[in-house]
């Protein structure tokens, strides 16, 4: 008897193990991860990167129209296509999963301060592979800001270097790259999810440590804390370097106009996301709203997810306290900085202290900074 018994526990515990490691729909709560797997990719994830391939591709086609024969018009041109692939950046940095993880995308796109003095190195050498770790923070969309931002005091200043320069031709051809660089990512990222990895994503439906719900919460929790909260706004503010400000830190720093807007755009890209919105429409499907929702996850007598979007609004309200120029805001008052970072890590806690147990989903990244 004790033998049919330990037969029955054993094959128990197997099957157990191996619903929750094979992708099959077992969270043991019941809710369907298989529907919130398919929005996530058909409604949030492919149409996010083939929006920002489709800026990144007017980006492209305007950095050539320029080094073709730049003007001060044509460069112009260049900084909106720029401003606009950035922003629908804010939307897909999020999304590191798939090929994008394995081409490390955020960190090839997205490094600031960015490396000046790398940046030219490489173009005096004319030799460099961006695929190296080592070439990370001389590329990508600081490296862009520096280029045709950064390079001299006024525009007829930044032309010069890609005319009248003694390597104007090098100039030139490291514009081109940086933006082809971008283009080649974001290719294969959706050419990835168009494929075959769409199918791999919503079929890891289960709720092993390796499941794509598992996996993509840490991602989108580690992406908000990270390079939104602490990147964006932390690192610059002093909060890490026992108040010691990094005015030069912020994002975009060479145009200087737009770390609020970009800081806005990341927000909102985080809060569509735990809502379960679709890019760029106004429909809403299976998110971790809703899942909270069917869990009936309640804190301090309210729903987690209405004190989640509570605290959204409060933090595009501290936002818009903000300068547009971080560099500017933290120079005259960086107390509103240090309270836009309060009001953003109040979402970190309620993401990983509440949203996550709640979802029976452990922390799978290293915690730093002690939140």
């Amino acid at each position: 008897m004790k033998k049919i018994l330990l037969l029955i526990g054993f094959t128990a515990l197997f099957a157990a193990c191996s619903s929750s490691d094979n992708g099959s729909d077992s969270s043991g709560d019941g809710y369907d991860r298989t529907a919130l797997l398919t929005n996530w990719a058909d409604n949030i994830i492919i149409p996010s990167f083939e929006n920002y391939q489709t800026k990144v591709n007017t980006l492209q086609t305007e950095i050539a129209a320029f080094t073709a024969a730049p003007t001060e018009t044509d460069l112009q041109e260049v900084r909106t296509a720029w401003v606009e692939a950035y922003k629908a950046f804010q939307y897909v940095s999020i999304y590191e999963i798939g090929k994008a993880e394995e081409v490390n995308f955020v960190s090839c796109t997205n490094i600031y301060p960015t490396n000046t003095t790398g940046i030219e190195a490489n173009i005096a050498s004319g030799t460099y592979n961006f695929s190296l770790i080592s070439q990370f923070d001389k590329q990508g969309f600081p490296a862009l800001d520096y280029m045709i931002n950064g390079l001299g005091a006024d525009d007829a200043a930044i032309v010069a270097f890609y005319t009248s320069n003694g390597n104007a031709t090098n100039y030139k051809q490291y514009l081109t790259d940086l933006a082809a660089r971008l283009k080649t990512n974001a290719d294969a990222i959706v050419n990835d999810w168009n494929g075959s990895y769409r199918s791999t994503f919503i079929g890891s439906n289960g709720n092993s440590v390796s499941s794509s719900v598992n996996r993509m919460v840490n991602i989108f929790v580690k992406n908000y804390e990270k390079n939104v909260r602490a990147g964006k706004v932390g690192i610059p503010a002093g909060i890490f370097s026992s108040g010691t400000t990094y005015p030069n830190k912020v994002e975009g720093y060479y145009k200087n106009d737009i770390s609020k807007v970009l800081l806005n755009e990341a927000v909102k890209a985080s809060q569509d996301f735990f809502n379960g919105k679709h890019f760029n429409a106004a429909e809403t499907g299976p998110g971790l709203k809703a899942y909270l929702e069917y869990l009936n996850v309640v804190k301090s007598g309210q729903p987690l997810s209405t004190i989640i979007n509570n605290q959204f609004t409060t933090i595009f309200n501290a936002n818009a306290l903000l300068n547009d120029s971080f560099s500017q805001q933290i120079f005259t008052d960086n107390s509103k900085m240090i309270a836009a970072y309060d009001q953003l890590q109040w979402n970190v806690v309620y993401f990983k202290a509440d949203m996550m147990p709640a979802l029976n989903i452990t922390v799978d990244y290293v915690d730093a900074d002690g939140d």
